[in-house]
């Protein structure tokens, strides 16, 4: 039996509801992609404006990101 893949999430504002431009939108998600990291989900909070990404990718010792969580320094 395979070991089940662990992932990492990421989760950004890239812009505001009706000033966000495109470009800068499209240049971000580019960005993301090459770093490994796949778009699951875009969204606008309700009456904020913003607009969140979530993005994830598989758990790696080369790809993790530093954060501060429980149990992180068991992976190390």
């Amino acid at each position: 039996m395979s070991a089940s893949i662990q992932w990492e999430y990421r989760v950004q504002s890239v812009g505001k509801f009706w000033g966000a431009k495109d470009e800068e939108i499209e240049t971000l998600l580019n960005e993301w992609g090459e770093e490994g990291w796949e778009v699951v989900t875009v969204f606008s909070s309700s009456g904020s404006g913003n607009v969140m990404a979530v993005a994830k990718r598989p758990l790696t010792l080369a790809t993790r990101r530093r954060r501060s969580m429980p149990g992180i320094e068991e992976m190390r």
